[in-house]
Formats: structure tokens, sequence, C-alpha cells
């Protein structure tokens, strides 16, 4: 399969992308997701925007605040910084999931986000954890929380003059845990189901923050707030409550790979398998 014709361009300068994202453009940073759509005859741009030259958007950043990464920092990369683990840990354990090593070592991060894919582990990562992507135009920039960002399968709100350049995951809470959990057909391919999970506990043990984000479920990412359900002390947990709670929230559809009725069961159960161990996470952090 042949990509349909469009034109070349190679910035050298962050400016110069800008200027060239008018009309029917696109950006290409890692190109996993974009060359096959394009090979396939389901993406159609008049240009490509090739910004594998800015060296300045290869970047790890770690603050107190948490982890910003830049639109060419590579899954492989970000995966591999001890630093990005130690202040989000979520990112090193969602990111052993996207895919294949050969995906993951040419692949951006801030790429998959603006892919907006509903089945890819980052942007339910971003919405769970409440983060944000910072988007550039030609006119300026602007920050965009994650709760803003999805609109619908394969859509974002970015404008068409715009460039994700950035995506920004808070730092881990104090007495805070978290883990990944997802099932697919077969290794490396998009997750039937998947979730995030986030849980705080206080000085007690006890759960006062118990979130999920939900990949492959609806049109965007999802995330539920469980702390009801999980109230429980986290050595006990309510974590079987918290699935069957969020079989009742959830409402995904059923295609050739898994009927509705499949999704929302396995859901309930990756959601308690992955808070009761986002809780043994925070218990040993504690226990440190």
């Amino acid at each position: 399969m042949k990509p349909p014709p469009f034109d070349y361009v190679a910035p050298r300068t962050l400016e110069e992308a800008l200027r060239a994202l008018t009309g029917e453009a696109k950006v290409l940073a890692g190109g996993q997701s974009l060359i096959p759509l394009l090979n396939m005859r389901l993406a159609a741009p008049a240009r490509l925007v090739d910004v594998n030259r800015l060296a300045a958007l290869d970047t790890v950043e770690i603050t107190g605040e948490g982890v910003r990464i830049g639109a060419l920092a590579r899954h492989a990369r970000v995966a591999r910084d001890p630093g990005a683990a130690a202040a989000q840990p979520l990112i090193r354990q969602a990111l052993g999931h996207v895919a294949h090593p050969a995906v993951r070592n040419r692949g951006t991060v801030v790429g998959s986000l603006a892919h907006a894919d509903p089945a890819a582990e980052m942007p339910a990562v971003l919405a769970v954890l409440g983060g944000t992507v910072e988007a550039a135009s030609a006119g300026g920039r602007r920050t965009v929380p994650a709760a803003d960002l999805f609109t619908g399968p394969l859509e974002t709100c970015l404008r068409p003059d715009e460039m994700a350049v950035s995506a920004f995951f808070p730092a881990l809470p104090r007495r805070t845990g978290t883990a990944f959990a997802e099932t697919a057909r077969r290794h490396g391919d998009y997750a039937l189901a998947g979730v995030a999970a986030v849980v705080t506990l206080d000085e007690d043990l006890r759960v006062t923050a118990a979130r999920a984000g939900y990949l492959g479920v609806a049109d965007t990412p999802v995330v539920l707030d469980l702390t009801e359900a999980a109230a429980p002390a986290a050595r006990t947990g309510g974590w079987a409550a918290a699935g069957d709670r969020a079989r009742e929230l959830l409402d995904p559809d059923g295609d050739v790979h898994a009927t509705a009725a499949y999704r929302r069961h396995l859901a309930g159960v990756l959601t308690e398998r992955a808070l009761r161990a986002a809780a043994d996470d925070a218990l040993r952090r504690e226990e440190r």
C-alpha cells in the first residue's frame, strides 16, 4: 500500500514548523500511527511537517511538580528514564504495554496523546493523573487539561494550526501508589480493556482516594472515582466492590474482538486487580 500524494516539509526550528501548519497539514514525529493511516488511505493530508530535526523537543524534564515530556521523546527513552519513573511510576508501568520494542523505539509519548486512540495506554494515564498538554501555534501557546483534550476516537481539541509540543504528568503524592493492567488478544495488540489506577492512603492506611482511568471501553479515556466503593482499609480493601461499581458505570461497545458484555466484565476484573496493586504499592512506599 502507498500513501496519497503530499508535500513534505522538514523545518529546522519550531517557528518554521508552526508556520507550516496551515491548511491540511499533519505533524510527523514517530510516525507509528500516522504512517499506517496514510498507507491505508484513511488520512490524506496535503502536507507532512516532519519535526524530527527539532532536537529541543526531545526532552524529559523532572521537577518537584511532575514530569514534562517533549514532543520528540520516544516511548523507550521515557520508559528507561529513572527520574521519570521515580516522580510518576505510572508512566513506566503503562509504557511497558505499548505495542512492541520497534514501535516504542520510534513512537513518541506526545504523539500517542495527539493521536487520541481510545485503546492506547498514554491517553488513559494522562487522564487519570489530571495531566495537561501544551499546544503551540504561530499565534501563541495554551495549556490543555486532559479532561478537555480528547473529544472522540482519534480526535482532540487541538486546532489544525496547533502542535502538541509537550505533555505534563503530575508527580506522585505522598502515601500514593499506582498500577496498570490490561488484556489484549496478543501481546502488543491494542487492549480489549485496560486500567490505570491511582490509590492514596491516609496516615491510618485507609483509602482516601481511588481513581481508575480506562482505555478500550469508550470513544475517549474514561476516569472513574471509585473512592466510596474502595473505602475500607487498604490491607483488607473494597476492591471487589470497586470492580462491581466500575461495571455499573461503564458502557462499552462491542466489536469483532469482544462483546460489550465481555468488555464490561473484563473492565471490572482489571479494576479490582489494578486498584489492589496500587494500594499495595502505596503501602510499600509508606513502609520504606
